[in-house]
């Protein structure tokens, strides 16, 4: 009798194992695709003038946010189609052009070719890290998921007050906190899958792309402040 009890219990555990890697595998490979479009578009941006948000600052990033939260909006709407990968690839793309402005000004330095690099491998460091501890957490991190529901409502706020602000110091003091905030939302979100609280990976993946560009960004950012030289 005890057999047969035990039996369809490691049957059901192996199942949700099997669920469980599907999901991990299937996030990674996503992620590492959509990073395509988003460099290609990194390229193309650094190529374009941009007029409209040197003309109208205010408006265009009011309106690139307005593009982003509504893709965001129709990825999860169809995260259980197709249409939701392609809406993925066409967000990461939005996502590399906007970078167009910070690269063009970070390669106005001598260096800016090495703080890009730093960037990137400094983004590579942290999403590696984030999924080496995360995997060996094996219990959810449920207070962690409403703790950082609350920092990124008071992120969003921060930014959109800056963009009238435009004052630098809380522009450095922002990106440190953008960074401090997505490397927990990699953590967050590995976690989430490996303990099965996550069974999507194109929501999965948006998230973590989102977080990747986030550190990205804030690192260049940075950089940028600290170490670009002209001379």
């Amino acid at each position: 009798m005890q057999e047969q009890n035990v039996a369809p219990i490691e049957f059901a555990n192996v199942g949700v194992a099997q669920r469980t890697n599907r999901v991990l595998r299937n996030t990674y490979m996503l992620t590492a695709i959509a990073l395509v479009p988003m460099a290609l578009g990194a390229l193309l941006g650094s190529q374009l003038s941009f007029g409209f948000l040197r003309s109208s600052p205010i408006m265009g990033a009011l309106g690139m946010l307005a593009v982003l939260y509504g893709l965001m909006f129709f990825i999860q709407r169809n995260r259980e189609s197709g249409v939701g990968i392609a809406l993925l690839l066409v967000f990461t793309s939005v996502l590399g052009l906007m970078t167009g402005p910070l690269l063009q000004s970070v390669l106005n330095f001598r260096n800016g070719g090495s703080l890009i690099a730093f960037a990137v491998m400094g983004t590579a460091a942290v999403f590696f890290g984030m999924a080496a501890v995360s995997s060996s957490i094996k219990k959810p991190l449920t207070g962690l998921g409403k703790f950082l529901m609350i920092g990124g409502i008071i992120l969003i706020v921060a930014v959109i007050a800056n963009i009238f602000l435009q004052m630098p110091i809380i522009s450095l003091v922002l990106s440190a906190m953008f960074i401090l905030f997505s490397s927990l939302v990699i953590l967050w979100q590995l976690n989430a899958i490996v303990t099965g609280g996550e069974d999507n990976y194109i929501s999965a993946t948006l998230s973590l792309v989102l977080s990747i560009y986030n550190i990205f960004v804030s690192l260049l950012q940075i950089l940028g402040v600290v170490g670009g030289s002209r001379d």
